[in-house]
């Protein structure tokens, strides 16, 4: 199945995108935890309970029942190819992962920040990417960005089930940065980081503001980056990403007590309120 984004959430310079979209498993409400000693009435619930998993289960490709689950193995999987004149990138993202990254996007301090992504996130992060760095890293890590936000829309499907916000404060040394965000469908951005210095290592720090935007762009999300202290701009930029991955793992995740609705939520053309 092929997925439709809105015009305003790819980037103009696009000549081909290619997003597959893996089949979703369904979402069934968790049993009601009942305590009894009467071994009649527990056979009666376990058979019940066998009855009614298997109905409820899609049938897999020989026609056998599949296993339902919020957390299935399969997991909530987006993946894309991006090329443009300037890049090639290929971007897989599973959020129900363990934290698995394989990131080679040809800028060094990029791939550590995408590392901290998965990590902190329990997403598995698979990131292969070419481009004109040789001119500077702009194009590629905006592509990357803009990738990343495209397939975190893709897996998060209908977004039934799940928290939408999140809020982190990650310290690491003495930098100290809070990130928020709503998984709403309106996209902003709102960043207010101090960065001392113009460059860590090769890359350039003007491209962190610019990394998120653009992850913004396509993901539809809201987000807010606020530091609260920090000196060093290694450690304020990966407080950036470490908060930015446990927000973004909060919100991802299902709140069992919303058993798979989403608030004043229509459908995916819409936003949310």
């Amino acid at each position: 199945m092929a997925l439709s984004l809105p015009s305003r959430l790819l980037n103009s310079s696009t000549t081909a995108i290619r997003v597959s979209i893996p089949q979703r498993t369904l979402l069934t409400q968790s049993q009601p935890q009942i305590l009894t000693t009467n071994p009649n009435l527990l056979r009666s619930m376990n058979s019940q309970r066998l009855t009614c998993s298997c109905s409820a289960s899609p049938t897999g490709g020989n026609g056998s029942p599949a296993t339902v689950s919020p957390l299935a193995e399969s997991g909530r999987i987006g993946e894309v190819e991006r090329v443009t004149r300037e890049t090639n990138v290929f971007v897989k993202i599973n959020l129900d992962g363990s934290g698995v990254a394989n990131s080679d996007s040809g800028i060094p301090f990029l791939d550590h920040m995408l590392d901290q992504l998965s990590s902190h996130g329990l997403f598995d992060v698979h990131v292969k990417a070419s481009g004109d760095t040789h001119i500077d890293d702009h194009h590629t890590n905006e592509d990357v960005a803009l990738a990343i936000g495209t397939v975190l829309l893709q897996a998060l499907g209908d977004r039934k089930g799940i928290n939408r916000f999140g809020d982190f404060t990650a310290p690491l040394d003495e930098a100290l940065v809070q990130v928020t965000l709503d998984l709403s469908g309106r996209p902003h951005l709102s960043c207010n980081l101090d960065i001392p210095t113009e460059r860590v290592g090769n890359y350039d720090t003007q491209l962190v503001e610019h990394f998120f935007q653009s992850l913004v762009n396509t993901s539809g999300m809201t987000l807010h980056i606020r530091q609260l202290a920090g000196k060093n701009s290694h450690h304020i930029i990966e407080a950036t990403f470490k908060a930015f991955a446990r927000a973004l793992r909060q919100a991802t995740e299902y709140d069992p007590r919303r058993l798979g609705s989403v608030p004043r939520y229509a459908n995916l053309s819409q936003k949310l309120n």
